[in-house]
């Protein structure tokens, strides 16, 4: 694959996985948004987003805390396999894009990016752990104040938001570890 090619390739790729995650949001951001528009003082808004976003700079140990299991079987009967096929880099995602480039692979041993995809997940689950604790701090504000309907809401979309995601980042990682045994994987 010359360059041009590769870069085409590359172009589609984050195109395709730039879809599941817009899908998503829009299901699931968007009610949130309209919920704090009509609801939560801006303060309130600010202090959540503050503490939240505050998140994103714990090491990648603190993460081992929120381990659901130390092998891929506890994840696969939790679900985490299907939610893997509608996320970006998902098998959806990558079928759609093998279509036209058959020898596409996410992740290969003769590129490195083993290291570079554990890495990222990393940064993956920081995301939506940072999005979970917003999500959390709307659905205790919805609950204070008795909007149970909002509360409920926020919750089911933190479980299917950020919960799965990060369980889904905690399954690659194993799987990754699994892959390159015969080489450790940074921590």
């Amino acid at each position: 694959m010359d360059k041009k090619e590769h870069t085409a390739l590359q172009r589609k790729v984050e195109f395709y996985n730039m879809v599941p995650n817009l899908i998503w949001s829009v299901i699931f951001i968007t009610p949130i948004f309209i919920f704090f528009y009509q609801n939560i003082n801006l303060k309130w808004i600010l202090i959540f987003a503050a503490i939240s976003f505050s998140s994103v700079f714990l090491p990648n140990f603190f993460f081992k805390f929120f381990q659901l299991g130390k092998s891929v079987s506890i994840y696969k009967k939790c679900g985490v396999v299907f939610i893997s096929r509608v996320t970006q880099n998902g098998a959806i995602v990558n079928k759609i894009i093998r279509k036209k480039y058959p020898n596409y692979k996410t992740v290969s041993a003769k590129n490195n990016t083993i290291e570079k995809v554990f890495r990222r997940t990393f940064m993956f689950e920081k995301f939506h752990f940072m999005m979970f604790l917003f999500f959390f701090f709307a659905a205790v504000y919805a609950l204070v104040h008795a909007f149970f309907g909002w509360a409920l809401f926020i919750t089911f979309a933190n479980v299917v938001f950020n919960v799965y995601p990060m369980f889904l980042q905690q399954y690659i990682r194993l799987r990754l570890s699994s892959l390159n045994r015969h080489k450790p994987v940074s921590r």
